[in-house]
């Protein structure tokens, strides 16, 4: 029996919330047609998202987050002035009195460290590339769009990879993933719309703590949230009957819940029950298709071989980039995966071999494999960090150990496919790589212009929340970036 507490302890804004959800839910049943609204079995309406705003170049997302913040002066920003300003400190004219974190805050000094790594220009572009660190990524420069001039006004990490995955400072709001499952909506019942993998690093040395926070729906409706993916044992907890329990018995039971759970939901027309119902039926239906997707001994030894052997070992990079290519086939719009320790505040020269060790070959394999199945024109990967580093060094100096402070005033990013422009060079930094000098590119832009590429107008794409037009890009007053789309 339902309890009455709930319609006794009603407001009138949930009052009115609630009629305006029936008169709705008819008026779009008598335009619908032979749109369904309730499935054959009547057990929960469908939901019904936003319509795209013009045609979509993507249609699906691979973003490969790289927590921490990578050092663009010594992988994508080249330098060579600071050569000469070696151990010399940052001119005040360059910072500008700007706020420091307070890991250097307190140095007396602020010693410039230029970067130890050659470099060369790649492609027909001419993008100056890491000589040694990014050989394969390099072979696929003309294929990139490349962004040097990203800026946040957030200076540590928990705010500043909120803000990069949600447009928000303040955690808790909508992600990326989730603005895309709710404006796209599924292309697999048997999968879920947002997939999240976090990858683990060769080198462990200093991770940032990552959560469920950073894929979480917000105030969009839960079944926009990420799914994350394990990489040992189960994919997805209890994803598998308990022993000696059949899938006959296990799709009774789930009968059984989802009828008490559609009774609840048309008495009170809590949203979430309806999420509830949704999730159960994709749990059961997940039992089938993940076994399935996980299975990558299916893959042929040459697609290993592109991938490198890593790909080979579960929770690797290589095997993530792999597996997120499994799932953009098989259907799902938004594959997020976190690859941890950039955060170099201490031994750059002796990490970043590693870092690029991890990254470089699958990125390249990725953008190679996706056009070999031609997927790449509507598929976006998108590749970058929450903020950039430091051309002074926190700590000591030297040639060989040296480490770079957070630093949001510019740093480098890219995108490929899914409409996004190849062989673009945006964006141009001073000869410190401390301040932008030409076509700054703040993160609500970079938003915008995803949102673009997805088919949806930044300002309309939005979500009733609070009595406010909730959307990805906030307040901003930003538009997309022409000059980043093909």
């Amino acid at each position: 029996m339902l309890s009455q507490d709930f319609f006794l302890n009603q407001t009138r804004r949930h009052f009115f919330a609630k009629g305006r959800n029936l008169l709705g839910t008819a008026a779009l049943a008598s335009l619908s047609g032979s749109q369904k609204i309730f499935s054959a079995s009547g057990a929960a309406a469908e939901s019904v998202g936003p319509v795209s705003h013009f045609p979509a170049k993507a249609k699906r997302v691979i973003y490969l987050h790289m927590v921490g913040g990578p050092s663009q002066m010594d992988l994508f920003d080249y330098k060579p002035e600071m050569v000469k300003m070696y151990d010399k400190d940052l001119p005040e004219s360059i910072r500008k009195g700007q706020r420091l974190t307070t890991m250097t805050s307190g140095q007396s000094r602020f010693p410039i460290a230029p970067s130890k790594y050659e470099f060369v220009q790649r492609g027909e572009c001419g993008m100056w590339m890491n000589r040694d660190l990014l050989p394969y990524l390099g072979q696929r420069a003309d294929d990139i769009c490349w962004m040097r001039s990203l800026h946040t006004e957030a200076i540590n990490h928990e705010p500043a990879i909120a803000a990069m995955q949600t447009g928000n400072q303040v955690t808790g709001r909508p992600c990326l993933g989730a603005w895309a499952s709710y404006g796209l909506g599924s292309m697999n019942e048997n999968l879920p719309t947002f997939v999240v993998l976090v990858a683990t690093p060769t080198n462990r040395e200093q991770e940032q703590a990552i959560s469920a926070r950073l894929w979480s729906s917000g105030y969009l409706p839960g079944e926009h949230a990420g799914v994350s993916f394990r990489s040992k044992g189960d994919p997805i907890l209890f994803i598998n009957n308990p022993p000696g329990v059949p899938d006959a018995v296990r799709r009774q039971t789930i009968d059984g819940i989802n009828t008490m759970n559609q009774m609840n939901y048309e008495a009170i027309g809590d949203p979430e029950t309806r999420v509830r119902i949704q999730q159960y039926e994709m749990a059961f239906r997940m039992q089938a298709s993940v076994p399935e997707l996980t299975d990558i001994k299916s893959e042929p030894e040459h697609v290993y071989k592109l991938y490198g052997e890593a790909a080979k070992t579960p929770g690797s990079f290589a095997n993530s980039v792999l597996m997120a290519r499994r799932l953009a086939e098989r259907g799902v719009r938004f594959v997020q995966i976190y690859h941890n320790n950039w955060d170099h505040h201490s031994n750059v020269a002796g990490r970043m071999p590693d870092q690029c060790r991890d990254v470089d070959q699958p990125c390249a394999a990725l953008i190679q494999d996706l056009k070999q199945r031609g997927m790449f024109e509507d598929t976006l990967i998108i590749w970058g960090g929450e903020f950039g580093r430091t051309i002074y060094t926190q700590g000591n100096l030297s040639k060989e150990n040296y480490g770079r402070d957070h630093h949001p005033r510019c740093f480098t990013m890219w995108m490929a496919g899914g409409g996004s422009k190849p062989g673009t060079i945006y964006g141009e930094t001073d000869d410190f790589s401390y301040n932008i000098v030409q076509d700054p590119l703040h993160i609500s832009e970079f938003h915008a212009t995803v949102l673009q590429l997805l088919g949806f107008n930044h300002e309309r794409l939005t979500y009733k929340h609070q009595g406010l037009d909730g959307r990805l890009t906030g307040v901003e007053m930003v538009k997309p970036v022409k000059a980043l789309m093909a």
